[in-house]
């Protein structure tokens, strides 16, 4: 495979130097980019970072990728399904070429790093593949994929590689926004690529994600999402912050919950994700003090089962989860919570599967993510031990706990009917411009009638109403 890069521009890049953003002039004959995004929403927070990179090279974004010269996709690789649907996509691209020969396809994020000689050495579907930390170099691998070389550059960093990037809201509903606090995962669940694809975790500048936050505010956003692989790991040391005791100059994920909290209070604040581990008492008490935290907190379990969890490595028993969320609900008595659980882990038995069932019945959550489990080479569990549940056994078992979520889920929602919400309105529902629809603090989806109701506006909603998934009431004039 020949490298993507002379040694001048690799020791530039190496030295952390602003390689491709100002100084190269890409010689496409047009510079339309289209960007396909997969995943979770750090995901699709980075696309906005590439299409700031690409915009500084006179790229403008276009809807359709059949009018782009530059086609890309970011991929993630956290379960097989999501890389099959990526090498769809990418084969349907490469038809592209037939009507377009300069056309440039190339991967981005997690599957990138993971099959990046894949992709182009054997399946030859693309012609550049950058990994997640690597966004900078994509203008000189343009530039060498247009002369028809082809380029790889996955090299993770130990710093956090975009602070001083003001991305670009792709698709955005003009009220709320993504802002990325830090990268990558120390935790090696037995079952997780993360921290293979994405690394160790670091820190962004506290400041800098302030100052991201405040210009959002001042630019008309009224909420945003503090996204991490694990936000409540957060920690970086500073010694300009004036909220802390100067003999302490470290700033953990309370401190800057608050720092954001405080850039207005008509600023709504959401963070994702949560390790159970990891989440403190302070974190809690910062979301009870002030009233722009959102009473939501997304706490993937994984599984109920103990004997599972040890085998997932996730470092807490189901009864120390448990504990952690009736403190949740002790601090936070109105506190929505969300999930992520994986069915027909490796060894699963019955017995395990109704632990989890049943640790379902005590949580009651709000929102669950649930998927049967995916073996992804190169993990822990990938080595160590055998994928032996079978796959109707697996589907099964996930259905169960669908079926089940979905009437924890209607029941909740009933009994929000006749209460009285604060919501942000983010735009018009999905089925109808005369109504309008946005969030309660718990994260739950509110519809209701438009009137003279603007986007961005708060306004009180008081639920008639609900399905199993959405609330619907009327505004409070």
């Amino acid at each position: 495979m020949q490298d993507f890069l002379s040694t001048k521009k690799h020791d530039e890049m190496r030295q952390g130097e602003a390689f491709g953003i100002d100084t190269i002039d890409i010689k496409l004959p047009l510079k339309n980019f289209y960007i396909e995004s997969y995943g979770c929403a750090m995901n699709f927070a980075d696309s906005e970072v590439v299409a700031s990179i690409l915009q500084k090279e006179g790229f403008g974004s276009v809807k359709e990728p059949a009018l782009a010269d530059l086609i890309l996709i970011n991929t993630c690789s956290i379960r097989e399904k999501a890389e099959d649907t990526v090498r769809k996509r990418l084969t349907e691209f490469r038809k592209f070429k037939k009507t377009k020969p300069g056309l440039i396809v190339g991967v981005l994020g997690c599957m990138a790093e993971r099959l990046k000689g894949t992709f182009i050495e054997q399946e030859k579907l693309v012609d550049i593949v950058v990994g997640p930390d690597a966004y900078r170099s994509l203008p000189g691998l343009i530039e060498e994929a247009y002369t028809g070389q082809k380029g790889v550059n996955v090299l993770l960093s130990r710093e956090e590689t975009y602070a001083d990037i003001s991305p670009i809201r792709l698709n955005s509903n003009g009220v709320t926004a993504f802002v990325s606090i830090m990268r990558g995962c120390n935790n090696m669940c037995s079952f997780c690529v993360v921290p293979f694809t994405r690394g160790r975790e670091r820190s962004r500048d506290a400041l800098s994600i302030v100052q991201e936050c405040e210009t959002l505010f001042n630019e008309g956003y009224r909420e945003v999402t503090l996204l991490g692989q694990n936000v409540d790991s957060y920690n970086f040391t500073d010694s300009r912050s004036e909220i802390l005791d100067k003999r302490k100059k470290t700033i953990t994920f309370a401190n800057l919950l608050e720092m954001v909290s405080l850039v207005s209070p008509l600023l709504r604040v959401r963070f994702s994700t949560s390790h159970p581990k990891d989440l403190t008492d302070d974190v809690l008490f910062t979301i009870k003090k002030y009233e722009n935290i959102c009473n939501n907190i997304h706490l993937p379990v994984q599984s109920g089962s103990s004997r599972v969890l040890q085998l997932m490595n996730r470092t807490y028993s189901r009864e120390w989860y448990l504990a952690k969320v009736d403190r949740i609900r002790e601090t936070i008595p109105d506190c929505g919570l969300s999930t992520d659980m994986i069915t027909g882990f490796c060894t699963e038995t019955d017995e395990d599967h109704e632990a989890s069932l049943s640790l379902f019945d005590y949580c009651k959550f709000d929102l669950a993510y649930l998927y049967y489990y995916s073996e992804r080479p190169g993990t822990l569990a990938e080595r160590r031990f055998e994928d032996d549940v079978p796959l109707d056994v697996k589907k099964k078992r996930l259905q169960e706990l669908v079926d089940l979520y979905r009437d924890h889920s209607l029941r909740t929602m009933q009994k929000e009917i006749g209460k009285i919400f604060k919501i942000l309105v983010e735009g018009f529902s999905k089925k109808s411009e005369e109504q309008l629809q946005g969030r309660t603090d718990q994260n739950k989806v509110v519809i209701f009638a438009k009137e003279n109701i603007l986007k961005g506006d708060y306004v009180y909603v008081k639920i008639t109403h609900c399905t199993a998934g959405t609330l619907f009431g009327e505004a409070l004039k």
